[in-house]
């Protein structure tokens, strides 16, 4: 009896066993019709490219299946593997057995062999990840995590598990999703009383984490360096193409670190991701490149320049001196906005570009106060494209400075006296930053909408599937 080996497509297609019995899983793309046999093709999501079937016609459910197969169908196939004499494909499996797991309505299944925009595809968050670009970019963002934990990990790093129920701000923006189990029927049946959540079940107002920054910080102090990876969440109604609501973050914490060694540790990091990505999906993002982003791979190939460093007085004195028509005024003290970073990225420097030192009224407090007394040790990495992809800081090790920064902030000391514990209880110089993953998917892949890079966006008013 021949021996019959079940494998992936991307392993037969990277490395064809000719003249093998194969047994393949997958959902048929498409099928042609010739006289005495059908072209099938066949995908399994291990790759970009499917794998050509040949079903002849003496096939004993030839009549009463194959012929009746149409896209979506969910296939097992068993055949030898032969070089294909077609052009454009080096392989093609000649089918011995065909069986059917699932049939596809032909009347109903949405996704064609053809393109179809990414907004048509959003509505089918369910069925979109068959399709080529969409496969792609689950493979790509599944190995940027796998690169993400292996960088870490290697270099020392303890990955810590931080709450995603919390009753800590960590931006202060006041944009948390509340986590109740207060009976809500209730509470709008007497819409003047004040909600007492005290009676809640953690017996206070909780929330959804906006970033784990905070308690990291207490494990970055007792095991040194940490890194989290886990989502996040936001309550800001925009819907705009680079916010969703859930997203996921990767923070590191060191200690015995300062700005500087934050910065060398966000520009590696980056490095690393690009470059392994590059060599572990080249077929994706080459798809990427064809037919998405035709200056993908050129703008990825930057990243392996050294960053652009520079003041945040400097990029200010930068963006005076280009006469660009911002819609939104330069003057020292502003945040800068998308269009600030894009000039800085795109038109000025041509590659990545991290600016350090803002002003202390756009940064919260928890960042370290500069000798200027004007300025924090704050750093964000703006990429082409994309603009601001990490942001971080030497935090604030000082009890007293902290203190009054607090003060300053209106952030009340009561709520986060263990945080004040740490600047009590053997405070040492540390520093950390956030990447927002989506936005690293969004440059590595060159998408526009950052919901086009997560499986199941959640967004203002869409909460669905």
């Amino acid at each position: 009896m021949t021996d019959i080996s079940s494998q992936r497509l991307n392993k037969i297609i990277s490395n064809p066993p000719w003249g093998a019995t194969l047994e393949i899983k997958g959902w048929l793309k498409s099928k042609r019709d010739a006289k005495d046999f059908s072209f099938l093709d066949v995908g399994d999501g291990s790759c970009v490219q499917g794998l050509q079937v040949i079903a002849d016609s003496s096939l004993a459910n030839y009549q009463s299946e194959i012929k009746k197969l149409t896209s979506g169908c969910s296939l097992r196939i068993v055949g030898v593997l032969q070089k294909s004499p077609a052009k454009g494909q080096s392989a093609e499996l000649i089918a011995q057995a065909i069986s059917v797991y699932g049939w596809a309505d032909p009347d109903h299944y949405p996704l064609q062999k053809k393109r179809q925009s990414f907004e048509f595809l959003r509505t089918l968050p369910h069925l979109r990840g068959r399709t080529n670009s969409m496969g792609a970019m689950i493979r790509i963002r599944s190995r940027l995590s796998y690169a993400i934990h292996h960088f870490f990990q290697e270099r020392g790093f303890h990955q810590i598990h931080t709450p995603v129920i919390t009753t800590s701000d960590c931006e202060g923006a006041g944009e948390m999703f509340t986590v109740t189990s207060l009976d809500l029927d209730q509470l709008m049946a007497s819409p003047a009383q004040q909600v007492d959540f005290s009676k809640d079940f953690f017996g206070q107002k909780a929330g959804l984490t906006v970033s784990g920054q905070l308690e990291a910080e207490t494990y970055a102090q007792a095991v040194g360096n940490v890194y989290t990876f886990g989502p996040t969440f936001r309550a800001e109604n925009s819907n705009t193409s680079r916010h969703l609501a859930e997203f996921w973050m990767v923070e590191p914490e060191m200690a015995f670190c300062d700005l500087e060694g934050d910065m060398d540790l966000a520009e590696e990091l980056l490095q690393y991701l690009v470059a392994d990505i590059l060599a572990s999906c080249p077929e994706d993002l080459g798809l990427f490149n064809s037919f998405v982003d035709k200056g993908l791979l050129a703008r990825l190939a930057t990243m392996q320049e050294p960053f652009q460093r520079l003041t945040y007085s400097e990029a200010i004195d930068h963006l005076l001196a280009s006469k660009q028509p911002f819609e939104y005024p330069v003057s020292w003290g502003i945040d800068l906005h998308s269009e600030h970073e894009k000039y800085l990225t795109d038109s000025l420097f041509h590659g990545p570009v991290m600016v350090s030192n803002y002003p202390k009224g756009i940064k919260p407090f928890y960042m370290r106060l500069n000798d200027d007394c004007k300025t924090v040790a704050a750093m964000d990495v703006l990429i082409p494209g994309i603009g601001e992809i990490i942001g971080g800081s030497q935090r604030e090790e000082r009890l007293d400075i902290l203190q009054q920064r607090m003060a300053d902030g209106g952030v009340a000391e009561e709520e986060y006296q263990w945080y004040i514990d740490l600047r009590r209880f053997g405070t040492v110089p540390h520093a950390g930053f956030g990447l927002g993953f989506e936005r690293l998917v969004l440059f590595i892949t060159g998408l526009s909408n950052i919901r086009d890079v997560i499986p199941f966006p959640r967004t203002p008013g869409s909460a669905a599937l």
